[in-house]
């Protein structure tokens, strides 16, 4: 017994339109675009004319009535591909901190962006330290096993507590309430901020409030941390009042000092990006504290 095997059938298709047809239907399609089109011109077409018009000013009809399609369709492209690109950047940039996450990696810039604040406290907790244990070791040629770690200590806690937190705070946050335009002044061209009217009295006006700062803020609170650490009693009021004396008397001296140094500094301070403001003040920051380290760092 044989078993024959058909080939399966073919599936049949439609047959594919006649010229006429397709002309009918395309007659059709304009006849339905160009009553769209005269009604948005105010133009009055009747049904009757629609044919013959089509058949005589059919391609003048198509780019009347495909132009604005198009141009819409050329926007809808761009935007298209605008979405695709950020969202391919955004997937790339997701990927490369899943893989950096996924082999144990770790990113400073990625840790300064999310963490300011603590970026800028490590920062000057180890720099004040440094300079420090520089003036001690460099300058004064102390040997590292006669190094006075209670003033080293001094500088540490002061470069956290006002360096770090407090500084951030005026310099950054305040600093951009009080003067609004500070983040556009920073972000232009050196040949701008020259020409910027409005910028200059703002960096004017930084300059001297910092300088403020420095004079009667800084320098106490300097000194009454230094009486905090060297002093024997827990009494706070001591440690303002021996602070408060050793700021009276040396106050001439460290205020021409802060204005002679910090003066110019913050003219480069206050002109760079935000982003950069604090660590181009740590460069000059270390320099100014290994010399008052040098100068007033000892009990």
């Amino acid at each position: 017994m044989r078993i024959l095997l058909r080939p399966p059938t073919a599936a049949r298709l439609p047959p594919p339109p006649t010229a006429e047809a397709a002309l009918t239907f395309l007659r059709r399609g304009l006849s339905t675009s160009c009553m769209g089109w005269a009604h948005r011109e105010g133009v009055r077409l009747s049904t009757a004319s629609l044919p013959r018009l089509v058949s005589l000013n059919g391609p003048a009809i198509v780019r009347k009535v495909a132009a604005p399609a198009r141009s819409g369709c050329r926007q809808l492209c761009k935007k298209a591909k605008e979405t695709a690109s950020t969202a391919g950047e955004a997937a790339s940039k997701a990927a490369a901190e899943g893989a950096a996450a996924a082999s144990g990696g770790f990113s400073y810039v990625a840790f300064a962006k999310a963490n300011p604040v603590a970026n800028n406290l490590i920062i000057a907790t180890i720099k004040t330290g440094a300079a420090d244990l520089m003036a001690q070791m460099v300058i004064e040629r102390k040997p590292f096993n006669e190094v006075d770690w209670q003033r080293n200590f001094v500088f540490c806690l002061f470069g956290a507590a006002y360096l770090g937190m407090f500084q951030y705070w005026y310099q950054v946050n305040i600093f951009k309430r009080i003067f609004p335009s500070v983040e556009r002044f920073t972000n232009q061209s050196w040949a701008a901020k020259l020409q910027d009217g409005p910028g200059l009295v703002a960096l004017g006006g930084q300059i001297g409030l910092d300088l403020g700062m420095l004079c009667f803020v800084y320098l106490p609170a300097f000194y009454t941390f230094k009486a905090a650490v060297f002093s024997s009693t827990y009494d706070v009021t001591e440690w303002v009042k021996t602070g408060t004396t050793s700021y009276t008397k040396n106050f001439q001296k460290d205020a021409y000092d802060v204005i002679r140094v910090w003066g110019p500094a913050d003219v480069c301070c206050f002109s760079v990006p935000l982003y950069l403001r604090l660590p181009v003040r740590h460069i000059v920051s270390f320099v100014w504290t290994v010399y008052l380290s040098f100068v007033r760092g000892s009990k």
